[in-house]
């Protein structure tokens, strides 16, 4: 049964970073389809794949072509949608890759958005496990195009700012009708212990503290030389991190 793993949070938070290491991590352990929900579309960047079209360039195709009367009535919109997704798909050795693009434009896209996540449902099967990089800030839950999923691990810095965000998020996705598991939180970029306020802040959220992880100087020097993040050494603080929460996920283990 396919296994779904959300990483959300604000923007500057890692959360592209974790979501590479996860998908690279978990490809050990099974067949995993990463989604880039992020319109910034940096998720393939991180993990070195090549990228030539998005999810959301069929959807809007597709719509500007029944808006003017150029989608042929015997063609299926739901199988013209299937065989897109199909063609956007980055096949890559061990997992795969699926670039949602940018959010809707003017006019209405509720009923291809529907199809869309049929689509995406329907592929997600045949995977053991699904990595989805959110998008940053909280528009996409507000707009419920977040499948349902079974560990939401939101990303946090070290902030007030960061740690309200994280509990706003919380609360939006409970009154959501979707389905969700395991919500877990991960205090990235830590330099030392968290003052008494921030820890105060975290426990007023009321999530539970997935993984707290410190400045990472492997991770600044592969940023500084252009390097893969993926390619962070294994003693590294956010792989050991990563690799502990991806060793609980794989074995059915609380995360907390």
């Amino acid at each position: 049964m396919t296994r779904t793993i959300a990483v959300a949070g604000k923007g500057g938070t890692g959360k592209t970073t974790v979501s590479a290491l996860l998908i690279k991590l978990l490809s050990q352990k099974g067949i995993v389809l990463g989604i880039d929900a992020d319109p910034s579309e940096n998720l393939s960047q991180v993990l070195g794949l090549p990228l030539e079209s998005t999810v959301g360039g069929s959807r809007e195709s597709m719509t500007k072509m029944i808006t003017t009367g150029n989608f042929s009535p015997l063609q299926s919109k739901q199988e013209y949608l299937d065989g897109k997704i199909m063609e956007a798909l980055v096949e890559w050795q061990g997992f795969d890759l699926l670039a949602m693009g940018r959010p809707e434009g003017p006019g209405c896209y509720c009923a291809a958005n529907h199809m869309l996540r049929a689509s995406v449902d329907r592929l997600a099967e045949n995977y053991d496990y699904v990595v989805i990089d959110c998008e940053a800030g909280m528009e996409h839950i507000s707009r419920q195009t977040t499948r349902d999923v079974d560990v939401l691990l939101i990303m946090t810095d070290p902030t007030l700012r960061g740690i309200t965000t994280a509990a706003k998020m919380k609360e939006l996705f409970s009154e959501m009708r979707s389905s969700v598991g395991v919500v877990g939180l991960i205090v990235n970029r830590v330099n030392g212990e968290l003052s008494s306020k921030l820890q105060q802040a975290v426990d007023a959220t009321g999530l539970a503290v997935v993984a707290t992880i410190p400045q990472d100087a492997f991770l600044s020097e592969l940023e500084a030389e252009g390097e893969l993040l993926t390619n962070l050494p294994e003693e590294s603080p956010l792989v050991q991190q990563v690799k502990c929460i991806v060793d609980k996920i794989a074995t059915g283990q609380k995360l907390t």
